[in-house]
């Protein structure tokens, strides 16, 4: 995107907006190429007991977590880690990680993915399949058009289990 094509963006709380399954809230606020954004930024609140996403990588993007209240458990690679509020974690691209709601514990989760494309579309399609509204075969067709690639992760899954 050339630099001089890019223009302030402005998303008004009251004008955003929401996607959500059983689970979570989000907010959408900057989508990358449909907004005249260079990023694409969301805002999760997830309940507790909530789970975020399964272990997956992003090839193109680089992921950052900020957390504006509560607390997330976050895969790393093969690392679990607990954030809290003000923690900031930027995981790279090739690196997997996943997400949720730590044991006990709602969390209110900004994301910012940069550099940006449009994400919104996926977001709305994870709402539809968690609703039962899309099929999770839908998910899997649009790995590489959302540069979203699922890996399986004994620790995230053990992680979860232990927190039941």
């Amino acid at each position: 995107m050339n630099a001089t094509a890019l223009k302030p963006v402005l998303t008004r709380s009251a004008d955003a907006e929401t996607t959500c399954d059983p689970s979570s809230v989000m907010t959408l606020l900057a989508d990358c190429g449909t907004d005249g954004s260079s990023l694409t930024s969301y805002r999760s609140t997830f309940s507790e007991g909530a789970v975020g996403a399964p272990a997956h990588f992003h090839t193109r993007a680089s992921e950052l977590f900020f957390v504006i209240s509560g607390s997330l458990q976050v895969l790393v690679d093969d690392e679990v880690k607990i954030l809290n509020a003000g923690d900031l974690l930027l995981v790279p691209p090739h690196t997997p990680h996943a997400f949720a709601a730590a044991p006990g514990c709602e969390a209110d989760v900004l994301f910012v993915f940069t550099p940006g494309m449009p994400r919104f579309d996926y977001l709305r399609l994870l709402g539809r399949v968690m609703r039962g509204e899309a099929s999770p075969q839908e998910i899997k067709d649009s790995s590489e058009h959302f540069d979203n690639h699922y890996v399986d992760s004994p620790v995230w899954r053990a992680a979860l289990e232990a927190a039941k």
